[in-house]
């Protein structure tokens, strides 16, 4: 285990006969995307999300920004939805482009 810059990083190994049986990793964003805490509050992302203005809310690039600020590596997965669950957006950045 670690404390990595976005929070507690952890990899778990079980190892049978030699080989490796069950790998689980437990990383930053596993405890800040959550849209609430185990106590019921709103998690970081969500409370970050709130009262954010859109420009153009068929392409959120705010929420982009402010996801990006946390992890780097969820900007590049976000899929964007209404109060309904309806979507908004999807976005996928290539590999090649990173």
């Amino acid at each position: 285990m670690i404390e990595a810059l976005r929070g507690s990083l952890s990899h778990w190994l079980r190892i049978k006969d030699g080989l490796v049986e069950n790998y689980q990793a437990v990383v930053p964003t596993t405890w800040n995307a959550s849209p609430i805490d185990g106590n019921g509050k709103i998690a970081p992302y969500k409370a970050s999300l709130v009262g954010l203005k859109l420009e153009d809310p068929t392409k959120p690039l705010e929420v982009l920004h402010v996801i990006h600020s946390f992890d780097p590596c969820m900007a590049c997965s976000v899929h964007v939805m209404d109060y309904k669950g309806q979507s908004l957006s999807e976005f996928r950045i290539p590999a090649q482009a990173v």
